[in-house]
């Protein structure tokens, strides 16, 4: 495990921007952070994430612990395999891991304070009722950049959901969970269709794409994070996840069948077809100061739900983006690409100031706003094998999910 260690400049990156996003000049000795409250686990819980401050600069950052001595041999091969895609992946808008160090048997890996956590944590936690058009759009705008980044290096994702979208404090939107991430380059060429099936991909199952989960001879490729993307968007949109309450063998039955999931504003309507779809009152949804608290649900065939008491109306080119991901065929999707220029995206390209920013993410507050002089949870950790014992004696719940 020499790669872990010593050369650090070997594991920093250089990144363009100022601003808290920036921590490549920041020290590799874990003495130099105070490790602070908890924010998730990943890595079958074998990683603790926290909220953390470099002494020296004062600046809060996320720590990833990962006791090596308690790893596999499979699970160190999947470590060393993130950290030497975080060295080739280069993009602003892919969390990579900026600074990675070894202490004792504690691998420690350095990314920016996402201070808005997940997309998931801040529907469970400030939209249950799901988000508005255009928060939705700045969110899916910035995933599919990273997307099309990836797909032209020849990678596909195969692990885009909602947990895995991250938003910095200034607003910066990243696509995380690269451990699920696979080449799709053989003897130096790229191609179109790939077999392996990825690790934990139990927790993964709603989001993946029927070609993905059929594991036939026909394998899959890039589009299947399309499919991935659609789901996402249902995910947004209500606050719940298409297909989660299924059993694996129902789930994986309604996807071979083609049941897709639509907005439920709206009757189902075959793929491609834009005649039956219902445009809101307004013609397109601001979400600028909108209040989301009449959410929609998504509508799959899963057990009927009680709708909510005044559904959203939803855009015409929001339920042509859901339905273009979510088509069966995989060919039949379009690109990353191509995605970003569709007309749901309009909207992200007006001028956005920090105001209109905070106006969107209303009523969430990014992490280490409201007290960034609190005490810390645990004392700068010395050498040892042991991960640090928090001080909380409440331990508040996840804010980011790292599975």
């Amino acid at each position: 495990m020499s790669f872990l260690s010593s050369d650090v400049s070997e594991c920093t990156f250089t990144w363009g921007g100022a601003g808290s996003d920036d921590i490549t000049a920041l020290s590799a000795n874990s003495a130099h952070y105070q490790l602070l409250s908890e924010l998730g686990k990943g890595f079958n819980n074998l990683s603790q994430v926290r909220m953390a401050r470099h002494t020296p600069s004062r600046q809060l950052v996320a720590v990833k612990n990962t006791n090596l001595d308690e790893c596999t041999e499979d699970e160190l091969l999947q470590l060393m395999n993130e950290v030497l895609l975080s060295r080739l992946f280069r993009h602003p808008n892919l969390l990579t891991s900026r600074l990675v160090f070894s202490s004792c048997c504690q691998l420690w890996v350095l990314t920016p304070l996402m201070g808005y956590g997940s997309a998931d944590s801040l529907l469970r936690t400030f939209f249950p009722d799901g988000m508005s058009e255009s928060l939705i759009a700045y969110l899916l705008h910035g995933v599919l950049k990273a997307l099309q980044y990836l797909h032209l290096m020849g990678y596909v994702h195969r692990g885009v959901k909602a947990s895995h979208i991250l938003l910095s404090g200034e607003g910066r939107v990243y696509l995380s969970g690269l451990h699920s991430v696979y080449s799709m380059m053989r003897d130096g060429k790229k191609v179109r269709t790939v077999f392996d099936m990825p690790h934990h991909s139990p927790a993964l199952l709603p989001w993946l794409s029927p070609e993905l989960l059929r594991q036939d001879l026909h394998g899959y490729g890039v589009k299947s994070d399309i499919y991935s993307l659609g789901i996402v968007v249902c995910e947004l949109v209500s606050g719940r996840v298409p297909f989660q309450d299924m059993p694996p063998t129902q789930m994986l039955l309604q996807k071979l069948r083609g049941s897709h999931c639509c907005l439920l504003d709206v009757a189902p309507s075959p793929l491609g077809e834009l005649g039956g779809l219902k445009v809101s009152r307004s013609g397109v949804d601001s979400g600028i100061g909108e209040s989301v608290a009449t959410g929609s649900l998504t509508h799959t065939a899963t057990a009927e739900r009680p709708q909510s008491p005044a559904p959203k109306n939803h855009s015409a080119t929001l339920h042509n983006l859901v339905q273009l991901c979510l088509q069966q065929q995989p060919d039949c999707r379009p690109s990353a690409s191509t995605l970003l220029t569709h007309a749901f995206f309009k909207q992200v390209k007006r001028h956005h100031t920090r105001d209109s920013f905070l106006s969107l993410m209303y009523p969430a507050v990014p992490l280490g706003v409201s007290s960034p002089d609190d005490p810390p949870v645990s004392c700068p950790p010395t050498p040892s094998c042991h991960p640090p014992t928090s001080a909380i004696a409440h331990p508040t719940e996840e804010v980011w999910d790292f599975s």
